[in-house]
């Protein structure tokens, strides 16, 4: 399973490619777009911000999925999520104020095939582990 550091690194990463085509690579990946949630730590107070992937749109909201690549632990960014659900999102369109809801077992039936589907990674990382993998919609807030 991907190491702290190695997430840590490849959010760098992804954040550096965005800054220097200056946004035109990097919003979007495995036909998948890239958003940036920002949500306030859960022990540390601080703002903590991570690149993640959205295998599902519904208007102006995002479905993203707390995979963590088939790890028995949950993404230190849902814990935050699950404490303070009022989060930022950064699209390649600008940041909006949005909150995170975390999807109930009827709703995820219906998503989870959908999800797998077109993008079937996520799968792979369900067959890893014994945790169901949360999906979480960011809403924006009106």
């Amino acid at each position: 399973m991907p190491s702290d550091a190695f997430l840590q690194a490849m959010n760098a990463i992804h954040r550096a490619l965005l800054a220097v085509t200056r946004g035109r690579v990097g919003w979007w990946v495995a036909r998948m777009p890239i958003l940036e949630l920002t949500a306030m730590g859960r022990r540390s107070g601080k703002r903590r911000a991570t690149m993640l992937s959205s295998p599902l749109q519904r208007g102006d909201a995002y479905l993203v999925v707390a995979s963590r690549g088939g790890d028995d632990r949950h993404p230190a960014w849902y814990l935050n999520l699950l404490e303070d659900p009022d989060v930022e999102v950064t699209t390649q369109h600008g940041t909006r104020r949005m909150r995170a809801r975390v999807v109930g077992s009827e709703e995820r039936s219906e998503l989870w095939p959908q999800v797998t589907k077109d993008h079937p990674n996520y799968a792979g990382y369900q067959r890893r582990t014994d945790r169901e993998i949360p999906l979480i919609w960011l809403e924006p807030l009106p």
